[in-house]
C-alpha cells in the first residue's frame, strides 16, 4: 500500500537528512518526496510517497516524525480526498517519420512541447502518477532519452475535519 504523509517543517540545514535517515534507519522505503517553501515564511512542505505494507506502519512512521525537533506538523493523508500533482520532464527521440505521431501522443494528455531539436523533443508533463505513467509507456517506443520527474505534491481538498493521525507539535 502507498502512504502518503504530509509534513510542515522548520526551513534549517540538515532537516531534510535527518528526516530521510529515520526513514532508512528503520528500512522503510521513500517512494517520492517533494520539499518546497510553504506559504508560511521560514516554514517548509515535505510530501512524502512511502510503500508499506499496512496502515500501522504509517502510524508508526507519523510517531517517529513528531519526535524530530523541526517538525512542526504530521499529517497522514493516505485516506483523504487530496490533490495531488507531479511534473515529468521527458527528452524523446524522433525522427522526420516519428514527430508527427508524438505530437499526436502529446495532445490527449494535455502535455507541452518545451524544447525542440533536430533529433528530440522535450515535453512536459503534470498531472497525477497514474497520467504520467501512462504518457511514459506510450512513448517508450519511440525512445527516451532522457526523464526527470518531481516527486508527488499533495494536498488535501477543501475543508476537510482533521485527520485523526494528524499531530502538531510547536
Amino acid at each position: 500500500m502507498k502512504g502518503i504523509l504530509s509534513l510542515t517543517v522548520n526551513n534549517r540545514p540538515g532537516v531534510l537528512n535527518r528526516i530521510t535517515n529515520l526513514f532508512s534507519k528503520r528500512n522503510y522505503n521513500i517512494e517520492s518526496m517533494a520539499v518546497g517553501p510553504s506559504e508560511q515564511e521560514g516554514i517548509s512542505r515535505m510530501t512524502f510517497v512511502v510503500d508499506v505494507d499496512d496502515e500501522a506502519v504509517i502510524e508508526q512512521i507519523t510517531k517517529q516524525l513528531n519526535k524530530q525537533i523541526e517538525v512542526l506538523k504530521v499529517n497522514d493523508i493516505t485516506n483523504q480526498s487530496i490533490v495531488a500533482r507531479e511534473l515529468a520532464l521527458i527528452k524523446i527521440l524522433v525522427t522526420t517519420q516519428t514527430r508527427a505521431d508524438i505530437y499526436a501522443l502529446i495532445e490527449p494528455f494535455r502535455a507541452s512541447v518545451i524544447d525542440v531539436s533536430k533529433d528530440s523533443l522535450t515535453v512536459q508533463i503534470t498531472g497525477e502518477s497514474e497520467k504520467i505513467e501512462a504518457f511514459i509507456e506510450l512513448i517508450k517506443p519511440y525512445g527516451i532519452k532522457e526523464l526527470a520527474r518531481t516527486g508527488t505534491a499533495a494536498i488535501p481538498r477543501g475543508m476537510q475535519i482533521a485527520h485523526a493521525k494528524s499531530a502538531t507539535i510547536v
